[in-house]
């Protein structure tokens, strides 16, 4: 079984691309053939495993980690499409391996969705994992955030190496209590800046809300402390430093903390000493994730895709990407990959809207996505649950102004596809 599951798996993965069909059902093929495939694929690398999980910015958050470790000379192996369920890890693997089974990389870093990075992690121990934050997201299959911060928390538990948290998020931090064996570390946020990346109890509570008493914060290795329009100032070291930045939205500057946070925790255990210039040229020169804050180029004039999934994640697009000068499109879907359950629409104002309205609304859910912006007072163009033609109406209705898309991830794929037919759209793989 063994010789012939990676042939096959490549076989599959190689068929499918050809067919247009998913990333990760190569993946979903080898491990059913050969479930030790992955295990005994990655326990070869010598530097181990690293992960990151959390609600939000897995794969922004991989990407640079990733960038920053090919700096310093290391060979990485990541799961670079997003599909982070193992069979999306799976099948990234097959796209990387020789045809005997063999990877040629010094460590992988990958991003996994919280559930399924359990069943990971009880197969694969990583040596690392970086966990970034803990916000509602698909109730249908998290339920509320604490069963979430449960299954960080096991991630946690079975690292055997360093575990990276996020200083600022309560359930996060609470990780360390629990944990007796792994060296933990913090990234973190000046205080100024508290109020720009809420976590989740902030979101939810009222004007004039008392301040819950919390417990003395741990030292950081790397604090965010300025957010500029296209730099930002990191502390670490005992020193502070400026570096530009390519990324978009500030939701990604914070988790640059997160990402410098474990690149050099893993580069300290490499066989060359870190090149901290090399980390912060390599920071600024990260682009944003395909679908996160991307811009392509339609009729000549910039299209933004912002994804959003959550009522954290959706705030700090509106606020990142404003509307105005652009067109707008909301496009909303509830397949299993979006969360089924969109009611955490209601829980994001859309006041930033108003003005400018909202030219064209699609997807599954974009009579849902209509009521609620109704609610705002929030003018709307148009309503067409098709995603293509509505796509094209946006194009062709606001062909003299630059245009922003926010999108669930299904709808951002399947945007990205239309796209792809009439410009440049890389394609991930």
């Amino acid at each position: 079984m063994l010789y012939f599951s990676v042939p096959l798996g490549k076989l599959v993965r190689r068929v499918s691309r050809l067919r247009g069909g998913g990333s990760a059902l190569p993946g979903l093929v080898v491990e059913k053939i050969d479930p030790g495939f992955m295990q005994r694929t990655l326990s070869t690398l010598p530097l181990g495993v690293a992960v990151v999980s959390g609600t939000n910015g897995k794969t922004t958050t991989t990407k640079m980690v990733v960038e920053l470790l090919e700096s310093q000379g290391l060979k990485v192996f990541t799961n670079r499409t997003g599909s982070n369920f193992t069979r999306g890890v799976a099948a990234a693997l097959l796209g990387d391996v020789d045809w005997r089974g063999r990877l040629d990389a010094d460590i992988a870093v990958l991003e996994l969705d919280e559930a399924h990075a359990v069943h990971f992690v009880n197969r694969v121990p990583p040596r690392y994992s970086l966990l970034l934050n803990v916000l509602r997201d698909q109730l249908d299959r998290f339920g509320e955030i604490d069963k979430t911060a449960q299954l960080l928390q096991h991630i946690a538990s079975k690292t055997t190496g360093t575990v990276v948290l996020n200083r600022e998020d309560p359930r996060v931090a609470r990780i360390a209590d629990t944990l007796d064996g792994p060296e933990v570390r913090y990234f973190g946020l000046d205080d100024s800046l508290l109020s720009t990346f809420p976590n989740d109890d902030d979101l939810r509570a009222g004007p004039g809300s008392p301040a819950p008493a919390l417990p003395a914060k741990p030292h950081a290795d790397v604090v965010l402390r300025r957010v500029g329009t296209d730099d930002a100032d990191f502390e670490y070291d005992g020193a502070t430093v400026t570096t530009g930045m390519k990324l978009r939205g500030v939701y990604n500057i914070f988790n640059a903390a997160a990402a410098l946070v474990l690149a050099r925790c893993i580069a300290g255990n490499g066989a060359a000493p870190t090149d901290h210039g090399g980390l912060l040229k390599a920071l600024s020169e990260v682009a944003p994730a395909f679908g996160r804050g991307e811009s392509l180029v339609v009729d000549g004039l910039p299209l933004d895709l912002v994804l959003v999934k959550n009522p954290s994640g959706f705030r700090l697009g509106l606020k990142s990407f404003p509307a105005g000068g652009y067109a707008t499109m909301v496009a909303i879907n509830d397949n299993y990959a979006d969360g089924r359950d969109m009611s955490w629409l209601w829980d994001v104002e859309f006041d930033s809207l108003r003005e400018g309205g909202v030219d064209q609304l699609s997807g599954s859910r974009a009579y849902d996505m209509a009521l609620r912006l109704q609610y705002d007072e929030v003018a709307i163009g148009a309503v067409n649950p098709e995603i293509a033609p509505a796509l094209a109406a946006f194009i062709q209705g606001a062909k003299d102004k630059p245009k922003r898309i926010f999108c669930t991830y299904t709808a951002m794929l399947a945007i990205r596809r239309e796209l792809s037919k009439i410009t440049t759209v890389e394609v991930v793989s």
